[in-house]
């Protein structure tokens, strides 16, 4: 199966999907899933110390038997206690997860080190000086964040995780202009909530068109999600995506085999995505 990588800004790679441990699997056990995810053919995971599971996800890599090598491992930074550093949460994560390294570490959510970020990127980039994560980055920032800490940065974040699908497409122009401009990566998660949170509006008879002709086209079967997930490989978005069902995930991870959309698909969706402006997830 042809899976893709993408390449950050520090040069390392990742692969352009990954899977999440958060939403369903936040505060909940992960092993299982994520070991069935990891079978199925996820070698991207994406977790976090909000999740609450940092250890179950560490089991279920072990459980697998995959060499640590071959995964892409994610975990995020929650709110610091007192005398606590961006350095000595990882220190902890790495503890639970049962890992010496993660491949990526992200500012979780920018609110919760107000007025503090240019001191927690610093922290962050000891991290990646120290090898005890290989790429550095943030979610859920705006173009305000980014502007506290790139000033003085030795390390510009490689990745930002943000809420992208066609209801917030519009809203979201000004960061990804910010990215291209910092070689930043768009990273997404929620993707495919307008399926499953929001079914029945102007996105809806949209996706079914496209969706129909490329099963027409490719011969066989093609889900709506893939045609989200679809869209957003096209612009180069690592897709950070969830699901309990083994062949939910070998669905989302055959999405690198969907044929292409043409210019006019893409231009169908965000049009449709335009005529309603709805986020899913409070940052």
């Amino acid at each position: 199966m042809a899976i893709s990588t993408l390449t950050l800004n520090d040069g390392n790679q990742v692969p352009w999907i990954g899977f999440g441990t958060g939403t369903a699997l936040y505060q909940q056990d992960a092993q299982n899933t994520v070991e069935t995810a990891i079978t199925n053919g996820f070698t991207h995971l994406d977790g976090a110390q909000m999740y609450e599971n940092e250890e179950s996800l560490g089991a279920g890599i072990k459980a697998s038997g995959t060499p640590r090598s071959t995964l892409f491992v994610t975990t995020k930074l929650h709110r610091l206690q007192p005398h606590q550093t961006a350095k000595t949460a990882l220190e902890v994560s790495l503890k639970k997860l049962g890992l010496e390294y993660v491949d990526l570490y992200l500012v979780h959510v920018p609110g919760d080190h107000a007025g503090r970020l240019q001191e927690v990127w610093r922290s962050m980039e000891e991290c990646k000086r120290e090898g005890l994560s290989k790429s550095i980055g943030v979610s859920n920032f705006e173009v305000a964040h980014f502007q506290e800490i790139l000033e003085g940065a030795e390390f510009t974040p490689s990745v930002n995780q943000i809420e992208i699908h066609p209801y917030v497409w519009k809203s979201l122009k000004p960061v990804i202009a910010l990215h291209k401009e910092h070689g930043i990566l768009t990273s997404s998660y929620g993707g495919l909530s307008p399926l499953f949170r929001a079914p029945g509006g102007p996105l809806g008879p949209v996706i079914e068109k496209i969706r129909t002709r490329l099963e027409s086209t490719r011969g066989q079967s093609v889900s709506a999600g893939q045609v989200l997930n679809k869209w957003l490989q096209q612009y180069g978005i690592l897709v950070i995506t969830t699901s309990s069902k083994a062949d939910r995930m070998r669905e989302y991870l055959d999405t690198a085999n969907v044929p292409e959309l043409t210019a006019e698909e893409i231009e169908l969706i965000e049009n449709a995505g335009a005529q309603r402006h709805h986020k899913f997830f409070s940052d």
